[in-house]
């Protein structure tokens, strides 16, 4: 069997080390020693896309936490109309230069697209100092609510970020979450902030037999809805580090 090929490494902003390898015409991006990402498998990525933008009648401005490989945003681009716009927001600065040099032909260069701008830089500061500015936000920051790519991202998923999320979406408006698993926990905190909120099982990849799940979360159409009270959840995410097997 070919041998990995370690490309370039990286230092992510909490200190843990990133790696490009590639084998072949096979490339992943491992954080800690663990696959993070892997050109192989990247359908619920392509899931992702299409449900966040499948509830949202003329979507027009997305802002999208998380490049990966870039199958997102492509996907994405894919089914926006021409006018459209997409807010990438990527923590890595080592990961967004990747996705321009080493892997921009995984996903047909989709940073190249007029209507895709990348911003380096935590995804929530992006989503906070937004006020009703997107039809769409498309989370792919971690392996899901309760497990953590990166320990900062924990504010996202309780009361206080899923309420920044519903205020930075227009009315009708939604919001979509890529999760390795279920979490009960996370679709009562959606809804108990006035999102209409489900979990779709999605397959990794055409043809195989494993799953993901995607949360998706409409707002309301009229006015927002004040949350119905509680903490949003007492017990903190776990931090992992591994994303796609």
């Amino acid at each position: 069997m070919q041998p990995w090929e370690t490309v370039d490494r990286a230092r992510a902003p909490d200190g843990t080390e990133l790696v490009l390898a590639r084998r072949g015409e096979e490339w992943v991006v491992r954080a800690g020693g663990h696959v993070l990402m892997s050109s192989r498998v990247h359908g619920s990525e392509e899931a992702l896309a299409a449900l966040a933008l499948r509830r949202v009648d003329r979507p027009r401005a997305v802002l999208l936490g998380g490049l990966g490989l870039g199958f997102t945003l492509r996907a994405l681009l894919d089914r926006l109309p021409p006018d459209a716009k997409v807010v990438v927001t990527e923590l890595s600065p080592e990961l967004a230069g990747w996705n321009r040099d080493h892997v921009a032909h995984l996903a047909g260069r989709p940073l190249d697209d007029a209507r895709a701008r990348l911003q380096v830089g935590d995804v929530l500061g992006r989503i906070a100092e937004a006020k009703g500015a997107y039809d769409a936000i498309v989370l792919d920051v971690d392996n899901g609510p309760s497990a953590l790519a990166h320990a900062g991202n924990q504010k996202l998923y309780l009361r206080k970020g899923i309420e920044a999320c519903r205020d930075a979406l227009r009315g009708g408006g939604v919001l979509a979450v890529w999760s390795a698993g279920p979490d009960e926990a996370y679709l009562a905190r959606l809804t108990r902030a006035g999102f209409d909120a489900r979990a779709e099982v999605v397959p990794a990849r055409q043809g195989g037999g494993q799953k993901h799940v995607v949360f998706v979360a409409k707002k309301a159409a009229g006015r927002p809805v004040a949350p119905r009270g509680g903490a949003g959840g007492a017990q903190a995410p776990r931090r992992a580090t591994k994303r796609r097997p």
